[in-house]
């Protein structure tokens, strides 16, 4: 499969601020909740790349935002190709098919009222992509084995299926249309960790077979260790360190992305514990940010420069980018 630029996704100065209502009438400065802060990212044909922070750091914001579920305050959003930022939902329709989502809570997100059948073949009647009944039935049935449920159980509805059984309809939902991407959306921390694994796996089968490009967004470290290609670490709103998989785990540069590895047991064999930072601290509200680095009030090493100056994300190596000013300044 060639493109013509190697990256299905690149995002750029991307932000979601929502509008707090002032308790004062008249005179009171307008605020907003900055969810999502100026973030910038890509993502490369058939690749997963893992979003990770604490709750509350905009990971679930951003991958609405990039589905245009939400739409941006600003920046631009380049999916295959396209420019999607300024879309109608009417233009965006068709572009859809090529960018799925499956959401955290699988019983929130599925039609009590619909049958399997009918949810799985939902994206499939709305996009006309499979036209006459038979052809359809086929479809479906496909899916639901593809999935690992039974084609038995098409006629059943979701509050008669186990939270992994659920997860599982929403993910054959997803494919149906056969996109090139799917936002994952904290699609296991709902399920037991026995029934985590079969998805995860599922999801890793499902990318190699179709292709599939996965933004995987999760705060389980140890998830996204296993499934990303690449990481992209999020802290109030921005992305602070952003590399391959491997090298965040054993050589993270960023404080933040520091501690959070040392909050962790034990991860790829080793203790990070004597050697890491701990996190402290709670982490600040979104509606008023620290000024410069908004990690300043929590980092082990903050610097008077960092209370002054908001660092930019820049690429310190080949395909490492770090957003700190003591490393941008090479301290």
């Amino acid at each position: 499969m060639s493109h013509a630029s190697e990256n299905i996704l690149e995002v750029q100065g991307l932000r979601k601020w929502f509008p707090v209502k002032s308790s004062q009438l008249f005179g009171g400065e307008k605020k907003f909740v900055k969810a999502v802060d100026g973030v910038d990212l890509h993502a490369k044909y058939g690749e997963t790349l893992g979003i990770v922070g604490e709750s509350g750091c905009g990971k679930s914001t951003l991958g609405r935002t990039i589905m245009k579920l939400i739409q941006p305050t600003e920046g631009s959003i380049i999916f295959d190709g396209k420019d999607i930022t300024k879309l109608s939902d009417k233009q965006m329709r068709p572009i859809r098919r090529d960018m799925q989502i499956m959401f955290q809570d699988p019983y929130a997100s599925l039609n009590p009222r619909m049958t399997v059948a009918d949810i799985i073949a939902e994206p499939m009647d709305t996009m006309k992509t499979c036209p006459g009944s038979e052809a359809r039935l086929r479809r479906i049935v496909e899916l639901m084995e593809i999935c690992g449920i039974n084609k038995a159980f098409m006629n059943r509805y979701p509050h008669e299926f186990s939270g992994g059984q659920r997860q599982r309809i929403g993910i054959a939902r997803a494919l149906s249309v056969n996109p090139k991407m799917i936002v994952c959306d904290e699609p296991v921390s709902a399920l037991d960790v026995s029934i985590q694994s079969q998805i995860i796996n599922l999801l890793v089968e499902l990318k190699k077979q179709y292709e599939l490009t996965l933004l995987f967004i999760s705060h389980d470290l140890g998830v996204v260790e296993y499934i990303s290609d690449r990481v992209a670490v999020m802290y109030l709103g921005k992305v602070v360190e952003l590399c391959d998989k491997k090298r965040l785990f054993e050589d993270p540069k960023h404080p933040y992305t520091k501690a959070l590895l040392s909050s962790i047991p034990e991860i790829g064999g080793k203790k990070f514990q004597d050697e890491r930072p701990t996190l402290e601290g709670d982490i600040p509200s979104p509606v008023n940010p620290p000024p410069g680095c908004t990690f300043h009030t929590r980092c082990p090493v903050a610097c008077e420069e960092c209370r002054r100056t908001v660092p930019q994300l820049i690429e310190t190596e080949p395909g490492h980018y770090v957003s700190c000013v003591r490393i941008n300044n090479g301290k």
